[in-house]
């Protein structure tokens, strides 16, 4: 009965609510920002390497790395070939679609994210939707609503699918026991999730900064020397992603496994753009200015969807092996792999996806603590991060055991839920964004390194982090 409830709960929301909101919000921003995720990619690709003016805070690329830790995950790899063998070739285009708009609505939920930030014991910084919300729209509860919802999301129903889909890499080789093997699996991921989280947000950035990066690029690597393996069909290849994306008789004919919502489905759940998460991560960058750790954010959008997801896209269909949705899920990533490479293809694909999900698991759950911390109080006593931290690893092990379709569909529902009140929240706190960016840009103009203070945007909010005379001495 719940397979089914939350299969149809999402189906429905995803036909009818969130290409609006997603699309129609990333649309609005991107001509309200005039194109940022355009005229300041430069940029952004420079703010990256700032270091943090405090060596106790986080910096712009410790940021960066825990919400691409999130980011990149499973979604990536699995939740690409999921798409591809349900909707076709033809939903990769939408994830371009989504990333391209998705990237204005990343770059201003971490703007704000920026600029309503507080300031922790140590002197660093902490914030994201629930503050930004309680403070810019004057509304404690649906602050502590989205805190929730979040935790709901991120601890329980993208750990779940991660784990599920870590369990799933296991399940193509002939060992494979359903009713030994994931609790084996399960158990792994919950002893080295353990270790991570027990060590504290810090601890979780320093060891997301170290893998990101490597297993980014090993995996572009591989996904090159396939594509290089099959040059000769890329041609046809793209020409059936924009083929496919505008079969419009297919997409209406079966609109909930269509091009369309697969796309939307699997590039919302892969680079996360406007649903409130990443901005967690954002509030804690120890920036001069609000703007700089948008344009962060922003880029890490590209980086999930047009780096890593479209690496995963061009590996599996220039790989030989055509997409079925009986391969869907990781059957069709070992199927791919496995024919340009042999059995190495399969070891390959179950380590990157083992490493991919790791990160996830505790990116997600800087998130989630973050959020907790929201809801009892910056001061939360051991005890209940204590409790926290053993529910997540709970979680992970038992999530190996879960059934494909309530997988997904569970996470799906969570995600869709923060979208529908992080987006209108954005939208509506979009003036002070706007006028940030005018700010920053006009300092730039000026050859200054940007220097935010509260007064030169005219914001009467009250923001107890970007004090004028903390600003004054910024770099």
């Amino acid at each position: 009965m719940y397979a089914n409830l939350i299969g149809s709960l999402s189906g429905f929301l995803y036909t009818y609510v969130l290409p609006i909101l997603l699309v129609g919000g990333g649309l609005y921003f991107t001509f309200k920002t005039n194109f940022v995720q355009v005229r300041l990619l430069k940029e952004s690709i420079k703010v990256v390497s700032e270091p943090a003016e405090d060596e106790k805070s986080m910096s712009s690329f410790q940021a960066l790395m825990v919400s691409t830790a999130s980011r990149v995950g499973t979604g990536n790899i699995v939740g690409v070939s999921t798409a591809i063998c349900i909707g076709g070739a033809g939903s990769v285009f939408w994830m371009w679609v989504v990333a391209f708009l998705g990237a204005a609505s990343a770059f201003v939920e971490s703007t704000l994210a920026q600029i309503y930030k507080k300031r922790d014991k140590e002197g660093g910084s902490y914030g994201g939707p629930a503050h930004y919300i309680e403070n810019g729209l004057k509304s404690k509860s649906l602050g502590m609503t989205f805190a929730i919802i979040l935790i709901l999301t991120y601890m329980i129903g993208f750990n779940m699918l991660a784990a599920y889909n870590i369990n799933s890499a296991f399940a193509t080789y002939s060992f494979y026991n359903p009713e030994v093997t994931p609790l084996i699996v399960g158990a792994i991921l919950a002893v080295m999730t353990g270790i991570s989280i027990f060590g504290g947000g810090k601890k979780l950035s320093e060891i997301a900064s170290l893998l990101v990066p490597i297993m980014s690029v090993t995996y572009i690597i591989v996904a090159f020397i396939i594509i290089f393996k099959n040059i000769a069909i890329i041609p046809s290849m793209f020409a059936d992603i924009f083929k496919q994306a505008f079969d419009f008789k297919a997409i209406f004919g079966g609109f909930a496994g269509s091009a369309v919502m697969m796309g939307l489905k699997r590039g919302l759940y892969s680079n996360e753009a406007g649903i409130g998460s990443a901005p967690n991560a954002a509030a804690a960058a120890d920036v001069s200015h609000p703007v700089k750790q948008g344009l962060v954010q922003m880029m890490a959008v590209y980086l999930d969807t047009w780096v890593i997801c479209t690496a995963t896209a061009i590996m599996l269909l220039a790989s030989g092996v055509a997409p079925d949705p009986e391969l869907a899920g990781a059957a069709y990533n070992v199927a791919a792999l496995s024919n340009n490479f042999g059995a190495f293809g399969q070891h390959f694909f179950t380590f990157a996806l083992f490493l991919f999900g790791f990160t996830t698991l505790i990116g997600n759950y800087f998130y989630s603590e973050a959020n907790l911390k929201y809801i009892v109080g910056e001061n939360t006593n051991k005890t209940t991060l204590t409790v926290s931290r053993i529910i997540a690893v709970a979680v992970i092990f038992f999530g190996t055991g879960m059934g494909f379709g309530v997988a997904w569909d569970t996470a799906d529902v969570l995600m869709a839920a923060m979208a529908l009140i992080n987006i209108p929240a954005i939208f509506i706190l979009k003036d002070p964004v706007i006028a940030c960016m005018n700010d920053y840009i006009e300092q730039r103009k000026s050859g200054k390194n940007p220097v935010f203070k509260t007064s030169s945007i005219g914001l009467k909010d009250k923001v107890d982090f970007w004090e004028d005379t903390k600003a004054s001495s910024s770099k």
